[in-house]
């Protein structure tokens, strides 16, 4: 019984800390579309916005660049 509540327990863990990092959507003033695994940091006094692509590599972008971000549904 305590082994099957722990399974359990471990499930919804992971389901609970899956649900929390989500995808963006970033589509560029050139027409390109960026995928971002978490949501992405902006920057205020650089003007830049930090994200992981899809490899984990950290990326920058120029916010003026950027002309619409949104959570991937």
């Amino acid at each position: 019984m305590k082994k099957t509540a722990a399974v359990i327990s471990v499930f919804l863990l992971g389901l609970t800390l899956s649900a929390c990092s989500s995808n963006y959507v970033m589509h560029t003033n050139d027409g390109r579309t960026i995928v971002s695994d978490g949501k992405p940091k902006v920057d205020d006094e650089t003007g830049m916005i930090s994200y992981k692509d899809a490899n984990g590599t950290q990326q920058q972008i120029n916010r003026a660049d950027v002309k619409e971000m949104m959570e991937a549904k």
